[in-house]
Order: structure tokens, then C-alpha cells, then sequence
């Protein structure tokens, strides 16, 4: 938890406030993935890429 909240300093202090929104999606994403690994969901996330 300490990378993150250092992560989110260094934005705030550099003022990379675009950085936000792509470290979100990659999150999601990331998330969606290890949901969705094995489970009848994953045929309908493979359509989506």
C-alpha cells in the first residue's frame, strides 16, 4: 500500500493528473481479467477485445 500512496504523491507533486484516468482503465482491466479467469463470463470478455 505504500508504493500507492507514494505513487499518488509523485502525481500530485509533478502534476501528471492525465496519468489517472490510464492507471484506472489498467486497473479495471486488470481486475475484469482476474474476475473473470475460468468462469462463464470470459467468452463474452474475449468478444469485447
Amino acid at each position: 500500500m505504500s508504493f500507492l500512496i507514494e505513487f499518488v504523491k509523485f502525481l500530485i507533486l509533478r502534476k501528471k493528473y492525465w496519468l489517472i484516468p490510464i492507471i484506472l482503465v489498467l486497473f479495471i482491466f486488470g481486475g475484469l481479467i482476474v474476475l473473470t479467469q475460468g468462469s462463464a463470463v470470459a467468452p463474452f470478455i474475449y468478444t469485447i477485445f
